[in-house]
C-alpha cells in the first residue's frame, strides 16, 4: 500500500512573508503550520459523525452520575476507580487492586477489536469515536457558530482588528474554555464520588489531586482540540504510524475512485461526458477535510477516514446529475481491478483479519472464564518466623500464623477454617479455650480480615523438621486454600 504525504492548504503567503522565511521557502528550517479551515458538509457520514459526537461525549459527562445502588457505606457510584478505598467499580463488577490483570485483558481485547476493525474497514475509530476527533469537531462547531464557516473564516482572520473580531474571537476561546473546563471536570468525577466532590470543589475543600487534574485536562483540551487539531494526529498519535501495518489492498477507506474520475477537468452545463471522468475538479473534497488533504492522491497518513469528503461531492454529483459515490468506502484491490475491466469483490476474510480476530475470540473466553470463576474469597498466609515454633509442656508442638481472608462479596460472611497437614493438627484462635480440627470466623463485606490461628501437632505426628501443610476457608460457594509448612525442628530434637 502506497502512502503519500500531502500538501496543506492555507492561505497564500505573500512574498514579503517567504523573503523573511515565513512561508516555508525563504530562511526557515521548519515550515509553519498553514491553518485549515474545514468547511461544513451536509450528508450520511456527516450526520452520522454528529449522532456520534452526541452519543459518545453524553456517555462520557453522564456516566459519573449514574448510580448503582450496593449495600451498607460502599459508594453507590455506577464506574468509580477508587484509589482512597483500593477499588475499581463497574456497575455490579468490583476489582480489587490484585486483579488488575483484568482491566489489562480488556485493554488487550480493545486492542485486538481496534486492529481488526482497522483491517476491515480502515481508520474508523479515528473518523469517529478517537476523543481528538470528537472535541476537535466540537470546537471546530463553536468556531463556525462566531466566525461562520470557511470563506467567513478567512476573510476574519485576513481582516484588521476590530471590535467585531475582538468579541467573535474572544467569545470563541472562552467557549473552548469553558468545554475544557467541563471535560476537565468530568474526568475527575470517575475517581471520586460526583455530588459530593462537585460540592466540596466549588468552596475549595477538595483533594489537591482534583485541581490538578481538571486544570491539566481543561487546558489539554482546549490546546489540542483548539489550536493543534490535526497535529496531534499527524505528529504526537503514534496510531496513524502503526496502522499502516493493519492494512491492505482489500481494506475499505475513503477512496477517489480514478477508474471513474480521470481524466478530470473542469465541465459546463451541455457538454458530453464522454472521454472524461466524473471528476469536475471543484476541490470541494479538499476544502471539507478537517486534516486539509486531496484523497484524490490516494491513500494518505493524514487521513482519518471520516467520510466528509464523499459528503460533498455526492452532493456535487447530484447537482451535475452524475451517479453518487465517485469518492466512497472503497478498496484500492477494486479500483485495480475495475480500471483492468475485472469484476471487483470484497475480500472481508483474510489472513490478517483472521488472526485477529481468533485472537481476540480467545482473549474475550479467557477475560469471560476469569470472571465466571472468579473467587468471591481469597487467602493469604504469614507464618510466625520469631519464634519458629514452640515446645509445649507434654511435647507437643505449636505453630502460629496469620490468615488474611478476603471477602470481595457485597454482605457479611462467616468462613470456615480447615488445616490439613501433621496427623492430629488442632486449631485455636488467641483466647480460645480449646483446640478443634476447624474454626469460624467473621469477614465483613468488601474487606481483607486477619485472622491469628495456633496449630498445634502431637509429638508422634512429627518425623520431620518441616511438614508440608495447607489452609482452607470455605465461604458459601466460594473457596480458597494457601500452601504453607509445620515446622518442628524433629531432626534436632533427636
Amino acid at each position: 500500500m502506497t502512502v503519500v504525504i500531502s500538501r496543506r492548504e492555507g492561505p497564500p503567503v505573500s512574498a514579503a512573508a517567504r523573503a523573511k522565511g515565513k512561508g516555508g521557502g525563504g530562511g526557515g528550517l521548519y515550515k509553519p503550520r498553514l491553518p485549515i479551515y474545514p468547511k461544513l458538509a451536509h450528508g450520511r457520514w456527516r450526520t452520522i459523525k454528529w449522532a456520534l459526537l452526541i452519543v459518545t461525549l453524553g456517555i462520557y459527562y453522564v456516566t459519573p452520575w449514574i448510580r448503582w445502588e450496593r449495600p451498607g457505606a460502599l459508594p453507590d457510584q455506577a464506574v468509580l476507580v477508587d484509589f482512597a478505598g483500593g477499588r475499581f467499580y463497574l456497575f455490579s463488577l468490583q476489582l480489587w487492586p490484585q486483579e488488575v490483570y483484568f482491566i489489562t485483558g480488556l485493554l488487550v481485547m480493545a486492542a485486538l477489536a481496534l486492529f481488526l476493525v482497522t483491517a476491515l474497514f480502515g481508520r474508523l475509530w479515528c473518523g469517529y469515536a478517537c476523543p481528538q476527533t470528537v472535541w476537535t469537531d466540537l470546537f471546530i462547531h463553536i468556531e463556525r457558530l462566531f466566525e461562520g464557516d470557511r470563506n467567513a473564516r478567512m476573510r476574519l482572520d485576513a481582516a484588521p482588528w476590530s471590535f467585531d473580531k475582538a468579541w467573535r474571537k474572544v467569545g470563541k476561546h472562552l467557549t473552548w474554555l469553558v468545554i475544557g473546563f467541563s471535560t476537565g471536570g468530568a474526568w475527575i468525577f470517575y475517581f471520586h464520588d460526583a455530588p459530593t466532590l462537585i460540592r466540596s470543589f466549588w468552596i475549595g475543600q477538595a483533594p489537591a489531586t482534583a485541581y490538578i487534574f481538571c486544570v491539566l485536562l481543561t487546558f489539554t483540551t482546549y490546546i489540542f482540540a483548539g489550536t493543534m487539531r490535526e497535529q496531534v494526529c499527524i505528529y504526537m498519535c503514534p496510531w496513524p504510524r502503526i496502522q499502516g501495518a493493519m492494512l491492505d489492498n482489500h481494506s475499505l477507506q475513503v477512496t477517489y475512485r480514478r477508474d471513474r474520475g480521470e481524466a478530470r477537468g473542469p465541465h459546463k452545463k451541455g457538454e458530453s461526458w464522454e472521454g472524461r471522468g466524473d471528476c469536475i475538479d471543484c476541490n470541494q473534497c479538499v476544502v471539507v477535510c478537517p486534516m486539509g488533504i486531496d484523497i484524490r492522491d490516494g491513500s494518505q497518513l493524514e487521513c482519518i477516514n471520516c467520510g466528509l469528503c464523499i459528503d460533498a461531492c455526492d452532493e456535487i454529483m447530484v447537482k451535475m446529475d452524475r451517479p453518487q459515490g465517485l469518492i466512497a468506502y472503497d478498496t484500492d484491490a477494486a479500483v485495480l481491478q475495475r480500471e483492468a475491466k475485472v469484476r471487483s469483490t470484497y475480500h472481508p476474510v483474510r489472513p490478517r483479519t483472521v488472526y485477529y480476530a481468533v485472537a481476540l475470540v480467545f482473549v474475550s473466553g479467557l477475560m469471560l472464564y476469569g470472571l465466571a470463576h472468579r473467587k468471591s474469597v481469597d487467602l493469604h498466609v504469614l507464618r510466625d518466623r520469631n519464634p519458629l515454633f514452640v515446645t509445649l509442656h507434654d511435647g507437643a508442638i505449636r505453630n502460629g500464623y496469620t490468615l488474611k481472608i478476603a471477602n470481595r462479596g457485597f454482605t457479611d460472611e462467616t468462613v470456615r477454617i480447615g488445616f490439613s497437614g501433621p496427623a492430629g493438627a488442632r486449631l485455636k484462635t488467641p483466647g480460645q479455650p480449646t483446640a478443634s480440627d476447624a474454626l469460624v470466623a467473621r469477614i465483613p463485606a468488601n474487606q481483607i480480615r486477619a485472622v491469628r490461628v495456633f496449630v498445634t501437632a502431637p509429638p508422634a505426628a512429627l518425623g520431620a523438621p518441616s511438614t508440608p501443610a495447607r489452609f482452607t476457608v470455605q465461604m458459601g460457594q466460594g473457596r480458597a486454600e494457601a500452601v504453607t509448612s509445620f515446622l518442628s525442628g524433629a531432626s534436632n530434637a533427636r
